[in-house]
């Protein structure tokens, strides 16, 4: 049976691109729906209260998951090039010792979070209403972490050989699961935010059972998983986690920046914060869109990179960046047009649909901005660049917006000074990020025709 890899090295990069990025868009779709899906049943069936709860563990979770899809990213990153360069000696040994690492990441933060879970809340300040169901609802979906490594590794590999429909396949399955648990537990049994995480944990596990199969199906090919080779190379090892490392300290820290945003939420009222919660439901729905086109450019780059051509690897970063803001553009315009509609899929209560809307307002107009930065970043990684980028996304988005929490905001002291600081941030940390990939770029294909 001919498996469905690609070659990204040839044919035309516009349309190739776009193709390669349509299941991805789809696949990262279905992974925001399972939070969604949490935040909408719990809204509509359990309450402003509930709502707060689950929508108070946002920024968490965001944390958490970030740490490792960076993992991933370094697993993208390195099979894309090994795959490019045709070494599958190589190739093999990293497939297997990454699926060891991104398997003890989840573990470890699943440890994290069992034990650290109600402290954290308490430390962002969380609304002392809120605190009890945010936290049993944290501990049960850090159950997931050990799942959500495995895909993600999963999903990576198959991404950077160019495959991206079977992770989409895998996730809509798990999808369907998630959605039917969740109106199960919450609307028949009652569960309300237990319910839900339970049902996100669930659609967690099947998600990585089958993308694990299908790597052990694959098993002729130099990507496939075979048992006996299941092992830590250590020279496999530290690649990945030179590059995985530091991809997911960034994803961390830069949630962790947004913690200080939460905390600033929570200075306002029960249906501020909840009327947030719902409005940043759209902050992964459509930066999860625009993360599809990095994924894609972060992959083309690695095999270009690897194969040596020099040119494409330029256009690719040229057509991804034109991809994602055009996507970050025509989203936002919608949200705002349809911002009430979207609203009311998590809440009943007008006065927290006012609330968010003055989130989505801000924003709407705000996330094409991103795609300079977040696709720059995806770019100099296809190149093995991460320290790099990382630095500066601390800079310039994590320390900056921090800074602005204690000064601008604190003066000002309103939600619109707060929701201001994501479209300067973004603004300067993708300056400096397009600097930082040109001179990588010169550098590391000096010697390319």
């Amino acid at each position: 049976m001919k498996r469905p890899q690609q070659d990204l090295t040839t044919g035309p990069l516009g349309k190739q691109i776009f193709l390669f990025s349509i299941p991805l868009i789809l696949s990262n779709l279905l992974q925001v729906l399972f939070n969604m899906a949490d935040v909408a049943v719990v809204g509509r069936f359990a309450g402003p209260m509930a709502l707060g709860s689950v929508g108070s563990t946002t920024t968490l979770v965001a944390l958490f998951t970030g740490l490792l899809i960076g993992m991933a990213g370094g697993v993208n990153v390195l099979t894309a090039l090994h795959f490019g360069v045709k070494n599958k000696r190589e190739l093999a040994e990293t497939v297997h010792s990454a699926a060891l690492l991104c398997a003890l990441a989840g573990l470890t933060l699943l440890t994290v979070g069992a034990v650290f879970a109600r402290g954290i809340l308490e430390l962002l300040g969380t609304k002392e209403e809120l605190i009890a169901g945010a936290a049993v609802y944290f501990r049960i979906y850090c159950l997931g972490m050990p799942a959500l490594g495995v895909y993600n590794f999963g999903n990576a590999v198959f991404s950077a050989v160019g495959d991206t429909r079977r992770p989409l396949r895998y996730l809509s399955v798990a999808g369907a699961v998630n959605l039917a648990l969740n109106l199960l537990f919450v609307v028949v049994c009652h569960m309300d935010v237990a319910g839900v995480a339970i049902a996100s944990v669930a659609s967690q596990y099947i998600s990585a059972v089958l993308i694990t199969r299908a790597l052990f199906r694959a098993g002729a090919e130099p990507y496939g998983l075979r048992l006996a080779e299941l092992r830590l190379s250590r020279s496999r090892a530290k690649a990945i986690l030179a590059i995985g490392i530091p991809s997911g300290l960034q994803n961390g820290i830069f949630s962790l920046a947004n913690l200080f945003i939460q905390a600033g939420v929570n200075t306002f009222s029960a249906t501020m914060v909840a009327g947030n919660s719902a409005a940043a439901n759209a902050d992964a729905l459509i930066y999860d869109v625009m993360n599809a086109f990095y994924m894609a450019c972060s992959s083309f780059i690695g095999q270009n990179y690897g194969a040596g051509k020099k040119k494409r690897i330029w256009k690719s970063y040229l057509v991804s960046v034109g991809y994602s803001f055009g996507a970050g553009l025509v989203l936002g315009l919608l949200l705002l047009a349809l911002g009430p509609r979207f609203l009311a899929l998590f809440t009943k209560e007008a006065a927290v649909v006012e609330a968010g809307m003055r989130r989505l307002t801000i924003m709407g107009l705000s996330y094409c901005v991103s795609a300079f930065m977040d696709c720059t970043i995806a770019a100099s990684r296809g190149l093995g660049r991460s320290v790099g980028p990382m630095v500066i996304v601390i800079l310039g988005s994590c320390v900056f917006r921090i800074i602005w929490v204690y000064t601008v905001f604190a003066w000002f002291g309103t939600i619109t000074s707060l929701y201001l600081l994501y479209i300067f941030s973004w603004t300067i940390t993708a300056a400096a990020e397009i600097w930082y990939f040109v001179r990588a770029y010169r550098k590391e294909t000096a010697g390319m025709a």
